[in-house]
């Protein structure tokens, strides 16, 4: 596997789908907030901690990813440029779409911008993940966890610290709704879907002279 943030092969389309990618996450989170219906544990997390800072929601996305990425010090993961990016980035863009969505609307209006937001935040997924340039610090630290624990499960780790942080958000105010349900049952099977069209295939996956994987033998 080539290493986190070698960007010999295909620089071009990597960088542009990463950032696509993370462009496309801060957005989706915009359209779960505005639809006031729920958001997904994290954002849960980060909207309670905005409500009872009076930070910005993006602020605190940037704050707490900042922390999350100091516990792979111990984990001895090592963060890529996506990483890193993924820090910044959706923070920015989060607060920056906010900043342009009306708020409120019809119940109608909110359904289709929880909807939207959930394909987008899959669609988002596959795309920065795609580009292999380093996970997310919160999808790293459960992955790093679990390389460091080998007889834990990512799932069984990833579910502790979701419900952890959900828990957490909930009692600081932030919005659990049909919204968080909808996201924790459709974002799997919408990352599956678009994780496959989006992963750029690494230089061992290509036969010489062919622009295509090779198909799996």
């Amino acid at each position: 596997m080539a290493a986190i943030g070698n960007l010999r092969h295909r620089p071009a389309r990597r960088l542009t789908q990463l950032y696509a990618g993370l462009v496309l996450y801060g957005v989706s989170m915009a359209l779960m907030i505005n639809s006031g219906l729920g958001l997904d544990p994290w954002d849960v997390f980060h909207q309670g901690l905005a409500e009872l800072t009076g930070l910005s929601f993006g602020t605190v996305t940037i704050v707490v990813g900042a922390l999350v990425l100091l516990l792979w010090i111990p984990l001895r993961q090592r963060p890529g440029l996506g990483t890193v990016s993924n820090v910044l980035v959706i923070g920015l863009v989060v607060d920056a779409t906010l900043a342009l969505l009306p708020a409120g609307g019809p119940l109608g209006v909110r359904i289709g911008l929880l909807a939207a937001g959930i394909v987008a935040n899959g669609a988002a997924t596959g795309l920065y993940i795609g580009a292999r340039l380093g996970p997310g610090p919160r999808d790293g630290l459960m992955t790093g966890y679990v390389a460091r624990r080998p007889g834990r499960s990512v799932r069984l780790v990833r579910t502790v610290i979701e419900v952890t942080v959900l828990a957490l958000g909930w009692l600081l105010g932030g919005t659990v709704g049909v919204g968080t349900v909808a996201y924790a049952l459709t974002i799997g099977p919408l990352t599956q879907f678009f994780l496959p069209l989006f992963t750029v295939p690494e230089p061992a996956e290509v036969a010489p002279g062919r622009a295509e994987p090779l198909p799996a033998t």
